[in-house]
């Protein structure tokens, strides 16, 4: 997954060190750029809130043919078209997939491609209610004026190429831009934000849902308090820029890394402490009007990925919290498959335990949620009708009691006629 390296060598320039960022020119003359999301908004308000829909998250296998190479490479495969397009219906033919997954982020090369009877990989999802979703970003390069850090090019080109995309029945895009080690450079972290939102925006105008990425990479020896600091000023400069850009928040959906100790740290932090930074993180800098918060694995182990999304869901959240995981679903899959064809269907029963053992924590915030407001609605309606018939009552018996006072006011009032004449 190829992503932007934020290497700190300059601790005046870094983000941790408190430097003061200057916001970008273009950022600041970037008012009105465009209506939101164009004639699209219905479409990626629907789209976001499939694949954010309870119970189900995301798979990516949006591995690049070099990397995807490596992990064939594992079981001893040579990095070869048919053994790629193996592996993929491997996973995309999994029956009773769509029960666990809500979308599949695709490299380019998988959007094109079939199985081995013909059909498009992008129909065998739709099959199963599973959305199709494209890596837009075309890799890193060095970034001028940083402390070697890269950034990630493809926005020239990327409005035809989303349209394209769109048309082979892609509904969402991915385009992974920061990764930061200790924390971006004041620079980088401008730069990676600005250009999230231009993808956003450019995906969003041609009928893709963007998924928002930028990750806080494990590397280094710090605590979970500094993670926490450089994911707020991160994610600070990301929602700001996203504004700028007039991206529309109900049609975008989040893949932040989880707030974790650095790897080397002397101490390693319960599922309950990165629970509680992450979602500390997100309370203060993530708008309610997002509709899918889809965590990355980041280089967590599978136990530990689903550790971390079960304790963060044991409480409702304003969006729903799930998974979208690479290594963290596919390891066990690799492992079993070997390449062999008479071992598929293990592979992919295996596929499909993974996938539970995520799953749960889905259903639990669900069933928090629909628990949590089901009773406020209950209680207000109550409390609304026990009002209604309380006034209702109460105004009758004054009304009925001024009547007669009326009444007897009116009679001394003719009295009072009387005496004047």
């Amino acid at each position: 997954m190829a992503m932007a390296t934020a290497k700190l060598s300059s601790p005046a320039t870094s983000l941790l060190a408190g430097g003061r960022a200057r916001r970008s020119a273009p950022a600041r003359r970037a008012t009105v750029i465009r209506a939101a999301a164009g004639s699209y908004s219905d479409e990626l308000v629907s789209t976001a809130k499939s694949v954010a829909s309870p119970g189900r998250g995301i798979l990516a296998i949006d591995e690049s043919n070099a990397t995807c190479g490596k992990r064939l490479s594992s079981i001893g495969l040579d990095n070869t078209e048919p053994n790629r397009q193996a592996y993929r219906q491997l996973l995309l033919t999994t029956a009773g997939l769509g029960e666990y997954i809500s979308g599949a982020i695709l490299f380019e090369e998988t959007l094109y491609q079939s199985t081995t009877d013909g059909r498009k990989f992008v129909d065998c999802l739709k099959d199963q209610n599973i959305m199709p979703g494209i890596k837009v970003d075309k890799g890193l390069v060095p970034l001028p004026g940083s402390n070697n850090e890269s950034w990630c090019q493809g926005l020239d080109g990327l409005a035809s190429r989303c349209a394209e995309y769109y048309k082979q029945g892609a509904r969402f895009a991915k385009r992974t831009v920061v990764s930061i080690p200790c924390g971006p450079s004041a620079l980088a972290a401008k730069e990676a934000a600005w250009g999230l939102a231009r993808y956003a925006a450019i995906a969003q105008d041609n009928g893709l849902v963007p998924i928002v990425e930028p990750e806080i990479l494990l590397d280094g020896d710090h605590g979970i308090e500094r993670t926490l600091e450089v994911a707020e000023k991160v994610w600070s400069e990301v929602f700001f820029y996203l504004a700028q850009n007039n991206v529309l928040f109900e049609g975008i959906l989040l893949k932040p890394s989880m707030v974790t100790p650095g790897a080397d740290h002397k101490e390693k932090a319960s599922p309950e402490a990165i629970a509680k930074y992450t979602l500390t993180m997100l309370r203060r800098r993530v708008p309610p009007a997002v509709p899918g918060i889809m965590f990355l694995s980041g280089g967590q182990s599978e136990v530990e990925a689903t550790l971390n999304l079960n304790a963060m869901n044991q409480s409702p959240n304003p969006w729903h919290v799930s998974f979208s995981y690479a290594r963290a679903l596919q390891n066990s899959v690799l492992k079993t498959w070997q390449g062999r064809p008479e071992n598929v269907e293990a592979a992919q029963k295996a596929l499909l335990v993974r996938e539970e053992r995520h799953v749960p924590e889905g259903l639990h915030l669900l069933t928090c949620q629909r628990e949590y407001f089901h009773d406020v609605i209950l209680i207000v309606l109550v409390f609304t009708l026990y009002l209604s018939f309380w006034c209702h009552g109460f105004f009758f018996f004054l009304g009925g009691g001024g009547g007669g006072g009326g009444g007897g006011g009116g009679g001394g009032g003719g009295g009072g006629g009387g005496s004047f004449e």
